[in-house]
């Protein structure tokens, strides 16, 4: 079958196009059929290096497809079943075997392009909202690079749940995405300052949560915008990685709450992992979570779509069809 793989840590051109053995399953797992795979920032940390992980491997983190094989000890699936997961490596090529606690079932409804897009980005703006910080009515919240996969999924989330969004993006064309996604208001930060259009918008009160994938060049300004006793969920550094400092910092500006999430840490359960993917799912399919899948490639142009996805000029989400 053919697979991407990295060998060496190093830029898009890491990612090889190789001939592997087809995947047997182990007595817990499945092998899946590809039908898409969906490309993400963790796997461009990956691919460089930032996330350490043995070398050589397959490249990929989330995907769907159909289940053509099942280890002795599954029960719980059957072949012809349709399956997607996220947070399980190997996802950039035809057949991937998969434990099966790590595939949830993919209802009617939801394709199967839409359940890859949406497993780890969906997901991953599900527990930012419901979980690491409850979103309610009434509250203001900033999310960075609201025009991204997560950033117009966790935009429409907020929305839902009642809170005023202000929303950052680089061009007018995301702006517009943005708003159309439930943004109230959206800062073009290359033409202002969002810490001080933030205050502006506020009137000097603050957000009660940052939602930040960007990291470095946003970090520091998005503690000054935060309200007393606010939360910075830092879940990203597209922009590189934030810098040491001191948590005194954090008394000063208000007696601040600071994270760092990651999405393994709210699936640990095969109980949560199913309510996140269920919730997510379902929002789909009653219309209540719009997917904008902006460009589907051809495995073998791995490289190509990682050179897109870094130049943070893509919106929404990036797959790759095996």
């Amino acid at each position: 079958m053919k697979a991407i793989q990295v060998k060496a840590a190093g830029g898009p051109e890491a990612l090889e196009l190789v001939d592997l053995p087809v995947p047997q399953p182990k007595p817990n797992e499945a092998v899946v059929k590809l039908a898409a795979s969906g490309v993400n920032f963790i796997d461009v940390y990956q691919r460089e290096g930032r996330y350490k992980v043995p070398l050589p491997f397959i490249a990929g983190q989330e995907g769907a497809g159909t289940v053509i094989a099942v280890g002795s000890e599954v029960k719980s699936l059957k072949t012809g079943d349709r399956v997607a997961w996220a947070s399980v490596q190997g996802s950039y090529a035809e057949q991937a075997a998969i434990p099966a606690d790590k595939l949830v079932k993919v209802p009617q409804g939801v394709s199967d392009q839409q359940a890859a897009a949406a497993m780890l980005q969906g997901m991953t703006a599900h527990y930012l909202c419901y979980s690491t910080y409850p979103v309610k009515q009434g509250d203001t919240v900033l999310v960075h690079a609201a025009a991204g996969g997560v950033g117009l999924l966790l935009v429409q989330m907020c929305h839902n749940l009642g809170a005023r969004v202000i929303g950052t993006t680089s061009t007018e064309e995301k702006a517009k995405l943005a708003r159309d996604a439930g943004a109230d208001e959206v800062i073009l930060y290359t033409q202002s300052d969002f810490e001080s259009e933030t205050r502006r918008l506020t009137e000097g009160k603050g957000v009660n949560a940052v939602f930040d994938s960007v990291g470095k060049t946003t970090f520091e300004k998005g503690l000054n915008i935060l309200k007393p006793r606010g939360i910075m969920v830092l879940f990203g550094g597209s922009s590189g990685a934030v810098a040491p400092f001191d948590p005194l910092t954090l008394t000063a500006k208000g007696s601040l709450f600071l994270t760092r999430p990651s999405l393994g840490h709210y699936i640990t359960t095969r109980e949560e992992l199913e309510s996140r993917a269920n919730a997510i799912f379902g929002m789909i399919a009653a219309g209540k979570l719009k997917l904008r899948i902006e460009h589907t490639y051809p495995l073998a142009q791995a490289q190509q779509a990682h050179r897109e996805l870094e130049s943070r000029k893509t919106t929404g989400k990036l797959l790759l069809l095996p």
